[in-house]
């Protein structure tokens, strides 16, 4: 009985009152870093955007000081997730179950290395659905996901309350 007592939760409710400046000052953030990828994307040619970053996004402005929001998570998860997408892909091909190890590698490697970042999760799942090229590592994973921490540490440290990283490494 014990196991499924564990699912009535513990009791426990959520206590965080909105604050309108706070949802405006993430709302802000979210839209001018997706307008600055997307612009640079269009201008240079170049994909600088994937669909993980909107949940990126999520951790970067209203979740800055969380573990999991910081420079070495955002930039190094992203980066080991697609990697580790990217061999699988090349080594097995796009078999159904080659996504699958190819997500908990990339599990395994971001707690390895301390960098993980949920958001990167996604990666692997993207990486089979589009079966890209390695440059794909580059552009849009790493340099897409160094623009969104160098514009969060930017942005966030406007505000007079905040600090963004919490640290780097």
């Amino acid at each position: 009985m014990n196991y499924f007592y564990k699912f009535k939760g513990q009791g426990r409710s959520i206590s965080d009152k909105i604050n309108i400046k706070e949802l405006l000052f993430s709302f802000i953030g979210a839209l001018f870093a997706m307008l600055f990828l997307s612009y640079i994307s269009d201008f240079n040619g170049n994909l600088l955007i994937m669909g993980s970053f909107g949940a990126s996004c999520v951790l970067l402005f209203s979740f800055y000081q969380s573990p999991f929001s910081q420079p070495r998570n955002v930039i190094g998860g992203h980066f080991i997730s697609t990697f580790i997408a990217l061999g699988i892909l090349d080594i097995f091909g796009n078999i159904w179950w080659a996504m699958s190890l190819a997500l908990s590698l990339s599990i395994v490697f971001m707690l390895l290395t301390k960098t993980v970042h949920p958001p990167a999760g996604s990666n692997p799942i993207i990486v089979f659905l589009l079966s890209p090229t390695w440059d794909y590592l580059f552009f849009p994973t790493f340099f897409g996901s160094l623009i969104l921490v160098l514009f969060a540490v930017f942005y966030i440290n406007l505000h007079k309350n905040k600090t963004y990283p919490q640290y780097w490494y």
